[in-house]
């Protein structure tokens, strides 16, 4: 998946261009000489919730487009919202290796059991074309209809020209039988002995 994202040159300091309401980035990258750019705040963050950091996004407007993927975003830590972006420009006819979020998908009927549903993997690394990048990988967790039943990386559904480095073996998700705390029982208060007793303390004469 690829997204269209316009910047401008930046020919003024990061400061002035966050004074703007744009955000300060570079594009950079082992065959891309450093490129300082302004980004429109508004439209960035609105890409950044829906496509996320796994999407390659095509840099118009600095001359010839440039393919690039999100390498590093800084967040301001008081008023919020992105800060800064770092592009990774990537080199044409390569391919690439990355990490893409696992989402996933349905009800665990295992659930209904008495079960807790436990997501062990939430990204793999693959190697591939830029232009096979998926946004992500999709699990379906309806098949977890007992505790015995585990989804492993073998199990995805890997889009063509997609190689994935994680074990085959490795597990994503499973359902977990959750025992139930059983209090222990309270021995009754023998009210008579208490009173014993204390009456005892009570008439005992002081040394």
């Amino acid at each position: 998946m690829t997204v269209k994202l316009d910047v401008t040159k930046r020919t003024v300091s990061a400061k002035a261009i966050r004074k703007t309401g744009d955000i300060p980035a570079v594009i950079y990258g082992p065959k891309q000489e450093p490129i300082s750019i302004a980004v429109n705040k508004i439209v960035f963050e609105k890409m950044l919730k829906e496509a996320g950091e796994s999407t390659v996004i095509n840099l118009a407007g600095i001359g010839e487009d440039v393919e690039v993927l999100i390498h590093d975003v800084a967040f301001n830590p008081l008023k919020g919202g992105v800060d800064h972006v770092d592009f990774y420009a990537l080199e044409k006819g390569k391919e690439i290796t990355v990490h893409i979020p696992l989402e996933f998908t349905g009800e665990a009927p295992a659930t209904k059991k008495g079960g807790s549903l436990t997501k062990v993997l939430h990204e793999i690394e693959i190697t591939c074309k830029p232009a096979d990048l998926p946004q992500h990988i999709m699990v379906d967790v309806s098949v977890l209809d007992d505790f015995e039943k585990q989804i492993h990386v073998k199990d995805l559904v890997i889009p063509k020209g997609v190689k994935v480095h994680n074990d085959a073996e490795e597990v994503i998700a499973l359902v977990q039988e959750v025992e139930e705390e059983v209090e222990a029982p309270v021995a009754p208060v023998d009210m008579a002995a208490v009173e014993v007793a204390s009456k005892g303390k009570t008439e005992q004469a002081p040394e």
